[in-house]
């Protein structure tokens, strides 16, 4: 079965049913009574469609609910041996997971590997790891969900033009996968799918409108405006990393000067701290240097953490850089929360402060009166649970 027949055969028949699915899918167990009271249907209709949806294999019952005096209710839920595999690319990693049909994570494993090798190098590997996590939850595999690294045409399921991925440009991922796995794949940028999974699973869980902010290699940013992703027209917002900053400034993997990402990416960072190591103006990072051979950006932490004041000053002046950005979001979006995720946010609570003093400088009051700036506390599997949970919408939708 080809990603372009899941598409053409949707799994749902009705609008009623995409309707019942998700509602079981995002409050859990629930009566016929419920499910009808819940999505105002005649009692004769919701059963009709929970009895088809048995049929096919998507529902099944649950057990009785618990006891209010009378006869107790029969709960149904999403059916327990579905498994939607979800996975999400890094610059310099790739996780996958194995999740039920309610996006809870049952097997999830992490491994190096280099986007810049290309699509298939890349895919292939996925693949692998796949085949041997589904052993640790075996199940009918629902749909499978992807989030990349780059901008993404969320329609075509294909990165466009990504800066850090050499050979991706128009490679259909989701004709690929599905070909592979034979189910619904969807596509997405990795942040959208971070800010998805914070949004569900997180500390912004239930928030409709928030900013998460990843701080990784790259920087991105996802937008959810009334509890759904804001892709823009062509699937390109968010790309906060590239907003130029200063017309002399350094140059950025996109080719241009003085984005946010050439001051505060991970590479910046692990830049920034060669040159400090080099200098003799970081004792710690040049017995890095010295031991290793190299500096990274996490090696920039842990001498930041140490009290190392070069290290520090970097943390400082790129949360700073960070923040008037974030600031920008605050005032144009008003979210109820901005949460900083990605692997440079493990740099923790020097960062959380410089953000949050800029962030509160110069936006409005009105804006960030009740506004938390927090980090993520999903870490490695943000990414996954929100990719998970873009499959499922995949699975459930009728077109």
């Amino acid at each position: 079965m080809s990603a372009a027949s899941t598409k053409e055969q949707p799994m749902v028949e009705t609008r009623h049913q995409t309707q019942l699915l998700t509602l079981l899918r995002d409050e859990g167990p629930m009566s016929r009574v419920e499910l009808g009271e819940r999505l105002e249907l005649p009692r004769a209709r919701v059963a009709a469609e929970v009895t088809r949806l048995g049929e096919l294999g998507l529902v099944e019952v649950a057990g009785p609910s618990a006891s209010r005096g009378g006869r107790r209710s029969t709960l149904l839920r999403l059916a327990s041996d579905l498994r939607i595999l979800a996975v999400d690319v890094g610059a310099t990693s790739v996780s996958i997971a194995v999740t039920d049909a309610s996006c809870e994570v049952f097997a999830h494993t992490v491994e190096d590997c280099d986007v810049r090798q290309g699509p298939h190098s890349v895919l292939h590997r996925v693949a692998e790891l796949a085949e041997k996590i589904r052993q640790q939850a075996p199940g009918r595999l629902l749909a499978a969900g992807i989030g990349l690294p780059g901008p993404v045409s969320f329609a075509e399921g294909m990165a466009v033009a990504p800066p850090i991925m050499p050979g991706w440009d128009r490679f259909s991922v989701r004709d690929h996968l599905g070909g592979l796995w034979g189910c619904p794949v969807a596509v997405d940028n990795d942040v959208n799918a971070m800010a998805l999974g914070e949004r569900h699973a997180g500390v912004a869980k239930s928030l409709d409108d928030l900013v998460f902010v990843k701080v990784g290699t790259g920087i991105g940013c996802g937008i959810v405006l009334g509890g759904k992703v804001y892709r823009g027209v062509a699937g390109a917002a968010g790309d906060i990393g590239h907003i130029r900053l200063d017309d002399y400034g350094p140059t950025c993997a996109c080719g241009e000067v003085g984005c946010l990402e050439a001051y505060f990416g991970g590479a910046a960072l692990a830049r920034d701290g060669l040159t400090l190591a080099r200098s003799g103006r970081s004792a710690f990072l040049a017995g890095v240097l010295a031991e290793q051979g190299a500096v990274t950006a996490h090696d920039v932490g842990l001498a930041a953490a140490s009290g190392d004041f070069g290290a520090v000053n970097l943390i400082r002046d790129g949360g700073r850089r960070l923040g008037q950005v974030v600031a920008s979001l605050v005032s144009f979006i008003n979210p109820g929360m901005v949460v900083i995720g990605g692997g440079v946010a493990q740099l923790g609570h020097q960062l959380l402060a410089e953000v949050r003093s800029a962030v509160y400088r110069r936006s409005l009051p009105l804006a960030t009166g009740n506004l938390p700036i927090v980090l993520s506390e999903l870490g490695e599997t943000a990414g996954v649970i929100g990719a998970a949970w873009s499959a499922a919408d995949r699975a459930f939708a009728l077109t």
